[in-house]
């Protein structure tokens, strides 16, 4: 069991806080040229979909993109390196289009096969590029034979990306940060479907390109409100930090059952050593993405299943104070007991709900991991614990062994 709960921890996916990476909140806005679009829901999903299709290029492992208010979106990086290509990646427009030296529009990405830009290298040079595939080959063709009859000064594609009003290829082609991915020289027409962009790629650059054209445009502008970054080592710090914590917390917990409850301790110690597991793995069975708020939420579930554990068993000391037999008492404390454990879970699970719904995501983190240690408390703390406790309680072996529970002679029959 040790060594398969040590492959849960490892499997469960965690958070930026704990091993890094960034938050970015953006702010969604309509595109220029159409400013009149309604920021609704249906084109909100529609960005965060573009938003993962762009992540992918990353290779990012469980990125976690949700949607906050009317108008905004927040992304979580976890285990990115080069946060800044991040988030270039992400913001850029990647609006893709082919026009000559006086900036008229010769044809853009809705005009490329969708899906067919990939990195390559260059037959000659074995420079790094990106092709393309032209939907309609007579279109290039026919582009290329109004370029290449004109005047050599203007005889050149220019490709942009993100081109905006106002823009010029005079003045974009000087600047060292340029939307002008390339300007080839076409002397020549050229019936093909396939497109080659060059410039001063790296395989890396090429191969991002090539992701965000396949993505496909942004349906709108994401401007950048906030930004938080945590560096690797400081989330491998607040992990062992955390972990730390966890460990003496639930060692102490451990402590205090086995010193105040005896036999009835020695039997919660177990059951909640059941529970931490059980979470672990449905936790990593839905996939989560385990946060420092995360880890806060399981140690706080861990007090919730030892109050549930403390409720049923001072019931039971009070029954056999009372004078009664240990069977007796322990099917009496565990009648009264379970009303109470059920409210007190019942509201609290409200609560937890209402922290998903209206929270943000590290707080909806916490409210995932409180729900499902409140609810693997009912199988282990409250079920767990009285199935093992009746067990032993049915064979007898305790009759007239109060001490066990904690109960000195001398407070029997004293209420």
């Amino acid at each position: 069991m040790a060594s398969n709960l040590m492959d849960n921890v490892e499997d469960v996916s965690l958070g930026l806080d704990l091993q890094g990476g960034f938050e970015v909140l953006y702010e969604v806005q309509p595109l220029e040229e159409e400013g009149d679009t309604e920021i609704n829901r249906e084109l909100l999903t529609d960005t965060v979909s573009a938003l993962n299709a762009r992540i992918d290029v990353l290779g990012v492992s469980e990125p976690n993109i949700s949607i906050e208010g009317d108008d905004r979106i927040r992304v979580q990086l976890a285990g990115v390196e080069d946060q800044e290509q991040a988030r270039e990646l992400l913001s850029t427009q990647a609006r893709l289009e082919f026009r000559d030296v006086n900036d008229e529009l010769m044809m853009d990405g809705s005009d490329l096969v969708e899906g067919g830009a990939r990195q390559n290298f260059h037959g000659e040079t074995n420079e790094p590029i990106v092709s393309v595939t032209v939907d309609d080959g007579s279109l290039f063709e026919e582009i290329t034979r109004d370029i290449s009859s004109r005047p050599p000064e203007e005889r050149q594609l220019v490709i942009w990306l993100d081109y905006e009003e106002g823009d010029s290829f005079e003045e974009e082609i000087m600047k060292e940060d340029s939307k002008i991915v390339s300007a080839p020289r076409v002397d020549e027409i050229i019936p093909s479907r396939d497109v080659m962009i060059s410039g001063n790629f790296t395989v890396e650059s090429a191969q991002d390109l090539a992701g965000i054209l396949n993505a496909g445009a942004l349906p709108v502008e994401l401007e950048e409100l906030s930004l938080n970054s945590v560096g690797a080592q400081l989330g491998e710090q607040s992990m062992d930090l955390a972990v730390n914590a966890g460990f003496v917390g639930i060692a102490l917990i451990f402590a205090y059952m086995l010193f105040y409850y005896r036999f009835m301790g020695a039997i919660a110690v177990l059951t909640l050593s059941a529970y931490i597991y059980l979470v672990l793995v449905i936790f990593n069975w839905l996939n989560a993405v385990l946060t420092l708020p995360g880890i806060a939420a399981l140690i706080l579930g861990v007090g919730m299943a030892v109050d549930a554990n403390i409720i049923t068993f001072e019931r039971i000391k009070d029954e056999l104070r009372s004078g009664k037999t240990v069977m007796s008492a322990f099917k009496a404390g565990g009648r009264r007991s379970l009303s109470t454990i059920m409210d007190a879970n019942i509201t609290t699970i409200l609560a937890a709900s209402v922290l998903f719904y209206f929270g943000t995501s590290a707080v909806q983190g916490f409210a995932v991991m409180l729900i499902v240690s409140i609810l693997t408390s009912f199988l282990t703390a409250v079920f767990g614990a009285r199935l093992l406790l009746g067990l032993w309680v049915n064979s007898r072996i305790l009759n007239k062994k109060n001490r066990l529970f904690g109960v000195k002679e001398s407070e029997i029959n004293e209420l």
